[in-house]
């Protein structure tokens, strides 16, 4: 693990791009977060890992480095994904969004530290023209020596995980450390094409009663040996993942996050009505079709923004909504992966996350080029 390219993951989340970069090869030297929920979790899944429960706009790329235990000219990668609500084609779409120029602040940490590539993740809301300020103004950060590809487009289900989630990355290499990679060297791979009713496999029929985060633990079958499966059940980097999570799946095959929901009758027997891919009038909660994809999960929002829970999908046979474990396998996170214990907050650490398939498909070429 010593040699490996080392890296610091920005708005780092729970981890979703740290564990595509770790299975990717790379050392997650430093994880920088806002909420420390989430880099409670964090913490949790990368041990060997600096975390910094700060602000990105306060950091300069001198700070950053030292409190990564790095020193300057040996920061192999820079990812991140930006808060992306202002450029969100949900919601208010507003080009004045403070939160925007964290964006911003992205790209002017890569000038502050330069590392031999950067990456960045956002919402296709982004490529909008009325955010073409905010995209100008962060590229013009960016120290001439670097070479920036045309944004990449990537839909999650081309490159094997079981959800439509579309996003945008942002990549751009020093041609003196890292070797040429153009926009099509991150073109879909050949995959195993992955449905909700693969992602969702031999997992336990979940019951309302399962409230508290010990009720939570739960066996789950032995998957096959698919691509994907493979993933979902193992594929643990070095130096990643909380040891006692690793010891209750491997021992007893047990999960955390089967945490149920008690719904009004009158909501059971409507959700029990809907067919694949419907809407429910009144939640607006859509039902997964087992045939299909899952939709692009939301997160709801923080504290600072009205504490609001995000609608979840209804499971594609029980007329209830998804459990934060589910959620993660839509998502294409292994079960032995750690989230916070509580529904609000577990739906928010998966819904912000990037897919770790995504981000190991990706970053992946990147490696290769090093």
């Amino acid at each position: 693990m010593a040699s490996a390219p080392r890296i610091i993951d920005l708005y780092a989340g729970v981890g979703g791009l740290s564990l595509g970069a770790a299975r990717a090869g790379f050392h997650i030297q430093c994880a920088v977060e806002l909420d420390k929920h989430a880099v409670g979790a964090h913490a949790i899944n990368f041990p060997s890992t600096n975390h910094l429960q700060s602000d990105v706009a306060r950091l300069n790329g001198k700070r950053l480095l030292e409190l990564s235990g790095l020193s300057t000219g040996t920061l192999s990668g820079l990812i991140g994904g930006p808060p992306c609500q202002g450029f969100s084609e949900i919601g208010h779409r507003c080009a004045e969004d403070p939160r925007n120029n964290l964006f911003v602040d992205f790209f002017r940490l890569v000038k502050e530290t330069r590392p031999a590539f950067f990456l960045a993740e956002n919402v296709p809301g982004i490529l909008d023209s009325r955010n073409s300020k905010v995209v100008s103004a962060s590229f013009a950060q960016v120290p001439k020596q670097y070479r920036i590809l045309e944004p990449i487009t990537v839909k999650a289900n081309e490159y094997g995980a079981p959800t439509s989630r579309t996003r945008v990355f942002f990549y751009g290499y020093d041609p003196e450390r890292v070797e040429r990679l153009d926009k099509e060297d991150f073109a879909p791979p050949v995959v195993q094409d992955v449905r909700v009713k693969n992602a969702l496999e031999l997992l336990p029929a979940v019951r309302a009663s399962w409230q508290s985060e010990a009720q939570s633990w739960r066996a789950v079958g032995q998957l096959g040996d698919s691509e994907f499966h493979t993933r979902i059940a193992d594929v643990v980097p070095a130096r990643v993942g909380d040891p006692d999570a690793l010891a209750r799946y491997r021992k007893h095959r047990l999960v955390s996050g089967f945490l149920g929901t008690v719904h009004q009758a009158a909501t059971i027997r409507r959700f029990d009505e809907l067919g694949p891919g419907e809407t429910d009038r009144v939640s607006k909660c859509v039902r997964l079709d087992r045939e299909g994809y899952c939709p692009t999960l939301r997160a709801g929002t923080g504290p600072d923004r009205g504490s609001y829970q995000a609608i979840r999908p209804v499971h594609p046979i029980s007329p209830r909504v998804i459990t934060p474990r589910e959620a993660a396998r839509l998502q294409g996170f292994p079960d032995w992966f750690q989230f916070h214990p509580t529904k609000w907050h577990a739906f928010r650490q998966i819904g912000n996350s990037v897919s770790p398939i995504v981000a190991e498909a990706l970053l992946g070429r990147i490696r290769v080029a090093m």
